[in-house]
């Protein structure tokens, strides 16, 4: 057997063990219930959204209205931090506010101490003026609510007594760029952090997704507070990891009325987003970045190199093994696909997709190496720091 043949043959065995073994993890069927669907609780908690916002000016009349719209049976209000911003996110904010919905709070924060990320000071901030309240739901300036979201999330947190109910946001997919790179963004996600493995109660597998995350306040405290994760970049897995490190029950999926209204039309944006967090999603370690990209080369890109060599080259099985694991790779791309309602003939161009991941992972390790690390809203975070 050919050195092609033996890692094509690898290649699809890793294939198989992913789409049966690894979780069921490109299922797409952890989602909440819909609200009438979902029975709420006989007294509903109190909560406080909190809402970090940096320059967010763009967004925020797009987000904000929702979550001052929700129908929510209990006590709630909305706390914007906002974040030292220069484009009078502020202002933009308490003019909205101003319609009427759930009580608004709209503050700044002191200046940003070392040892801490922006979005965390901030959420530091509005976690404290909340005051005792029984829930919070840590959402992004960019994301949008429906109007039964909250009284959702608290339902199912009632519900299955959950310390830690998280949506995974539908990110926006209208332009090209987006419509190919953000469903597997999602996809690979998944793929790191099995949500079924996630839910699991004593599974070692903790994740959640930072723009929308409903904390039990006893529970955050009981994990050390924001101030736990103080220096996370990667702050939703850690504040899962934290939520159940400590005994508390997590619950991540995919959400049908929770929406990202940040546009990322160009290559160039949705790269940074990416290569921000990817070497520190590593643990900015050499090792792991070489096994990522090994791996990611056996199991992405080298299908479609067997499949095409072996057709070239009048080798009948490695092309069959390559095109097999093509196949499967393809197919539990599908239903990814299906969720952001694109075409499925789309999932055959995941190879090409997974290369750009690729080289966005080793520029963000580049860029790490630089000093330059992750930069985001004119902050950058050029080393590791722990809580």
């Amino acid at each position: 057997m050919t050195v092609l043949l033996w890692v094509s043959v690898v290649s699809l065995l890793a294939w198989v063990w992913l789409t049966c073994c690894h979780g069921l993890f490109w299922r797409t069927d952890q989602r909440l219930p819909p609200g009438p669907e979902q029975p709420g609780p006989r007294r509903w908690p109190s909560v406080a959204v909190v809402v970090p916002a940096r320059d967010e000016a763009e967004v925020l009349p797009l987000s904000l209205p929702g979550l001052l719209a929700q129908r929510y049976p209990g006590e709630a209000r909305v706390i914007v931090v906002d974040d030292h911003s220069s484009d009078g996110t502020g202002a933009l904010a308490r003019e909205l506010g101003a319609a009427g919905g759930p009580a608004l709070t709209v503050t700044v924060p002191p200046p940003l101490p070392d040892g801490w990320t922006g979005k965390l000071w901030a959420l530091r901030h509005g976690v404290e003026l909340a005051g005792p309240v029984e829930y919070l739901l840590l959402t992004d300036a960019d994301i949008a609510h429906g109007p039964g979201s909250l009284a959702e999330l608290v339902a199912a947190a009632e519900a299955g007594g959950l310390d830690l109910v998280s949506q995974m946001a539908r990110l926006r997919v209208v332009t090209g760029w987006e419509r190919l790179i953000v469903p597997a963004f999602v996809y690979f996600f998944a793929q790191l952090y099995p949500f079924r493995w996630s839910n699991r109660p004593g599974a070692r597998t903790a994740a959640a997704a930072g723009g929308c995350s409903l904390v039990r306040r006893a529970a955050l405290e009981r994990a050390g507070g924001v101030a736990a994760i103080r220096g996370a970049v990667i702050d939703d897995v850690s504040l899962a990891r934290a939520v159940k490190r400590t005994g508390g029950r997590t619950w991540l999926g995919l959400a049908e009325r929770v929406d990202s209204v940040r546009p990322y039309p160009r290559l160039g944006q949705l790269w940074r987003m990416v290569s921000r967090s990817a070497y520190a999603q590593l643990r900015h370690s050499p090792l792991l970045l070489l096994g990522t990209v090994l791996g990611l080369g056996l199991v992405y890109l080298v299908p479609p190199v067997a499949t095409v060599a072996g057709l070239l080259g009048g080798r009948p099985a490695v092309a069959v093994a390559g095109a097999a694991a093509w196949a499967l790779m393809a197919g539990t791309f599908v239903p990814m696909l299906r969720y952001y309602r694109l075409p499925v003939a789309g999932a055959v161009l995941l190879p090409f997709t997974a290369a750009l991941y690729l080289l966005m992972t080793v520029d963000s390790a580049v860029q790490h190496w630089r000093g330059r690390g992750a930069a985001w809203k004119g902050r950058t975070y050029s080393r590791p720091q722990e809580g």
